[in-house]
């Protein structure tokens, strides 16, 4: 079957929308009418291709699963028979088989959930033709490039002032050649954040991390100026660190690590080549990739998959270890006591120099201050200490809980003995041992000094 045209630029888009279902074919009728969009409908794969065989389409969004061909058998089809054409996925469950075939064989360029939001429909819409108009134009430009090279043999040596002006316009288009390709890159990162949602469908909203992950490490990326490369690196890698656990049964998956048995902990250490896997066939991945390859590496080379020790982990790892243990620390990932921000600081603080890099915390911590109202770590007024350090006239600078979620006092309480004794029964009586963040004021630092 010959590939159909390419749509100009001044064509009203085509859209073709598979699904069995009628109305949800209705709906998304329903909400293009008012676009600049020639929208065609399919209730099956056989349907879409014979549309397809007709007339160009420019973007084609099927549901996953439909009767005779699924939507990735589906999408594999058209990308072998009508490359140019982009492709969606839209789908009400999460299979992680189907979406990985859709991404290997059918080359999709966004992921949609159901039941979608109207206007996050219509932005991902916009997006993808956007993107299929940059590429159609990188692909226009390298032609251009080609059959202007061609026409300099022709010149050669007699034509010195052609040549020259042809000079020119050839680093014009190199120069456009590199834009479109950035825009392409960046695109890639719109799609991985798009993506990541698939990874936050198997887990309660209590557990999700990947929002914030990919938020503190912007908010990172923005205070050290860090080039748009290594940006866009790391915030493809916050965004889809954990696409390897999605094989993972619902049980496993909100499990905190640390209580995980042998054969749960074998696959767990697993997940950072699984992750790594699933992305390396896509070439603009390929570094954020790596990173997410050793994100569980640690500082004293006890880490995995390959144990790498100290500044043999990449730098971008280190940092996205750093990030998804703050957060995943909070979710009761990790440990099974969700930890409040402070404490997840605390925690990172203690094993500096072991699982974290020692140069990168104290950093860190005015990062996460940046990002956090309610992180106090960073205020050098505010100390961490045990009960039995506290002293009348210090102040509590956040809310102090038991290990069971109750508050027992709030921010800003002014301590005095007999209160401190009572903290000091109850967590005995827990069993528990309480970090404890207060101001101290002036005169009782110097107190303090004068009976040490």
């Amino acid at each position: 079957m010959e590939e159909q045209l390419p749509t100009t630029v001044t064509d009203k888009p085509t859209l073709l929308l598979v699904d069995d279902e009628e109305s949800i074919l209705n709906s998304l009728r329903r909400l293009l009418r008012s676009q600049p969009y020639e929208v065609l409908l399919a209730t099956s794969g056989a349907q879409a291709l014979e549309i397809m065989a007709q007339r160009p389409v420019d973007l084609v969004m099927s549901d996953a699963r439909m009767p005779n061909m699924d939507g990735a058998t589906l999408l594999a089809y058209i990308h072998q028979h009508y490359p140019n054409t982009t492709r969606i996925m839209l789908t009400g469950y999460a299979d992680p088989s189907a979406i990985i075939k859709a991404i290997n064989e059918g080359q999709i360029h966004r992921y949609i959930s159901k039941p979608w939001h109207d206007e996050e429909m219509l932005l991902t819409l916009r997006q993808s033709l956007a993107y299929q108009y940059s590429e159609r134009e990188r692909l226009r430009l390298v032609q251009e490039t080609w059959d202007q090279n061609e026409k300099l043999k022709l010149l050669n040596a007699t034509l010195e002032k052609h040549v020259a002006a042809r000079t020119s316009e050839l680093q014009q288009t190199a120069d456009m050649l590199d834009l479109a390709y950035e825009e392409l890159k960046r695109s890639y990162v719109t799609g991985t954040e798009v993506f990541s949602l698939l990874a936050n469908l198997r887990l309660p909203p209590a557990k999700q991390t990947n929002r914030q992950i990919i938020e503190l490490v912007r908010v990172y990326c923005k205070l050290h100026s860090l080039d748009e490369g290594t940006s866009r690196d790391l915030t493809m890698a916050a965004a889809l660190y954990n696409i390897g656990k999605l094989s993972w049964t619902d049980s496993m998956m909100s499990t905190p690590s640390d209580l995980l048995h042998h054969n749960d902990r074998e696959r767990y250490r697993g997940y950072p080549k699984q992750s790594e896997s699933l992305l390396m066939t896509l070439d603009p991945m390929k570094d954020a990739a790596r990173l997410i390859l050793h994100h569980q590496e640690r500082w004293d080379g006890s880490g995995f998959p390959d144990r790498l020790k100290g500044e043999a982990i990449p730098l971008g790892s280190r940092l996205l270890k750093l990030a998804v243990d703050f957060i995943e620390l909070q979710r009761g990932l990790i440990l099974e006591r969700q930890m409040n921000s402070d404490e997840a600081l605390v925690y990172i603080r203690q094993y500096a120099g072991r699982l974290y890099d020692p140069e990168l915390v104290e950093d860190f911590i005015q990062v996460c201050a940046a990002y956090l109202s309610d992180v106090t770590l960073a205020d050098p007024t505010v100390k961490v200490l045990t009960t039995r350090d506290l002293v009348a006239g210090m102040i509590l600078a956040r809310n102090l809980n038991a290990d069971n979620g109750m508050l027992l006092l709030n921010a800003g309480k002014v301590l005095n003995g007999p209160l401190v004794e009572k903290l000091i029964a109850f967590e005995a009586m827990e069993g528990a041992k309480y970090s404890i963040f207060v101001k101290v004021p002036e005169e009782v630092e110097a107190a303090i000094l004068e009976t040490s």
